[in-house]
């Protein structure tokens, strides 16, 4: 239950407690029980808005704090047989969506640039050919690295009309990135950076994290000004948590919680460089002219002024298709994926079971979350009041044709504790309740995603 002692107790506790970015939280997903057949599942879905995801689960190297789903044990024969499985599933996915649109469409990781120039153009291909998804017309992200944003993936990446790239640079002092277990170094890094805007990509964006090891606030702050040098239209700024069966969780250091001071400063030193706050993490520059869909506009495409306008994305209302291993796909009823892990014998295990996986199989869900009433609603609140938008009451009636102060009466603490301030008809996080969005995000999980979170045994 959502009360104010709950919320009191949370809010003085440290803002770092766990990273909340969607809902619910993959560990509360379970094996379903009969699988869900997936043509009977869409067929109930708008279909005309979809964010097609592709994940790559190969990196060079891993991160000393990354918990993704990903591994660094592969050759080029393993990428192969991935990128079969890929096509096998596509293929599969396209005979249940039928003439689907696709808004927007990104490939993450893991390190998407880790696969051959053949593969990743495969991966294109799939997207295009194979899904049906209007690459020339759709903003595109896709992430990489600073070991592996060759010139020639670069230029194919950009031939096929990917408007952002994302790199996950983390910070420019060599020590601080050689604690968490990087090789690269910072001449690498600003290398690539140079080579991906002379390419003339419309977005970049650049991750960095604080609370690093052996970082300070000004080495922070240098690490931010550095960044600055190659004008990125975003930087997301990360806090560092450390999770269990990572590199760093490993270690019996304690950590000096230095990340609210950090925070604190490179958002005042952000906005006073004229970028936005979008939400916690994410910082957006916007050029006079420059359109939203955040910050991957279609900006430099060749479109014709009579073409019908492509769909535009609205994450609380509209559905994701993954392809890949570690992808998830959202219906508004279900969110479902594979088996997730951390450590290299449980991903090994899951990556061998799905290049296994037999067609047929592709076509029922068999591993997520059934989403209720409740459960709809509290994803629609939570999605919306993290992000600059804010939670708008009037669109949310129209979802779910309630109030939602009636639905969740302890919304109020919200404005009681100023976390959030109501403007007209529009509940929004303040600057106090930006700097603690984990925590209003956590705050706001159900009883029963809670249970299964804290029950799920990390692999």
């Amino acid at each position: 239950m959502l009360t104010i002692q709950n919320l009191k107790s949370k809010i003085a506790q440290s803002p770092y407690q766990a990273y909340v970015y969607s809902y619910p939280h993959k560990t509360a997903y379970r094996p379903i029980s009969p699988p869900v057949y997936l043509s009977e599942l869409w067929a109930q879905q708008d279909i005309q808005a979809l964010f097609l995801y592709i994940h790559i689960p190969f990196c060079e190297m891993r991160c000393g704090f990354c918990n993704l789903f990903t591994t660094v044990s592969h050759n080029e024969d393993f990428m192969s047989q991935y990128v079969r499985t890929l096509q096998r599933q596509a293929q599969r996915m396209k005979a249940v969506l039928g003439d689907a649109s696709f808004a927007r469409f990104a490939i993450g990781g893991g390190t998407p640039t880790q696969l051959p120039i053949q593969h990743l153009e495969t991966i294109l291909n799939i997207a295009e050919s194979t899904m049906g998804a209007k690459l020339q017309e759709i903003p595109i992200s896709v992430e990489v690295s600073p070991e592996t944003a060759t010139e020639d993936k670069l230029k194919l990446l950009r031939s096929h009309a990917v408007d952002r790239v994302s790199i996950g640079v983390q910070s420019f002092i060599d020590s601080e990135v050689l604690a968490t277990q990087r090789r690269q170094s910072t001449t690498q890094v600003e290398a690539t950076l140079t080579r991906i805007k002379e390419m003339g990509f419309p977005t970049l964006n650049i991750d960095l994290i604080y609370g690093l090891p052996g970082q300070t606030v000004n080495t922070w702050l240098q690490s931010i000004q550095a960044t600055l040098r190659f004008q990125p239209e975003e930087i997301y700024l990360y806090p560092l948590y450390v999770r269990s069966l990572t590199g760093l969780g490993r270690t019996d250091r304690e950590w000096d919680d230095i990340r609210l001071a950090c925070y604190r400063e490179g958002r005042s030193l952000l906005l006073s460089e004229g970028y936005t706050q979008v939400s916690m993490r994410m910082f957006r520059r916007l050029e006079e002219g420059q359109g939203g869909q955040g910050g991957q506009g279609r900006q430099g495409r060749n479109i014709s002024p009579l073409s019908p306008p492509s769909p535009v994305y609205c994450c609380q209302a509209d559905g994701m298709i993954g392809l890949g291993c570690g992808a998830r796909s959202y219906t508004n009823t279900l969110h479902y994926s594979n088996e997730y892990a951390v450590g290299a014998k449980g991903i090994s295990e899951i990556l061998q079971a799905y290049i296994q996986t037999a067609d047929e199989s592709f076509d029922y869900a068999h591993y997520g979350f059934q989403l209720n009433a409740e459960e709809q609603r509290r994803r629609y609140i939570l999605l919306s009041l993290l992000s600059d938008e804010g939670l708008n009451c009037a669109s949310y009636r129209q979802q779910f044709g309630s109030e939602v102060c009636a639905d969740f009466p302890e919304f109020s603490e919200l404005l009681a504790l100023n976390l959030a301030i109501k403007e007209e008809d529009t509940l929004q996080l303040t600057e106090f309740g930006i700097e603690r969005s984990d925590t209003i995000g956590a705050w706001l999980f159900s009883e029963k995603v809670q249970e299964l979170m804290q029950d799920y045994e990390l692999k």
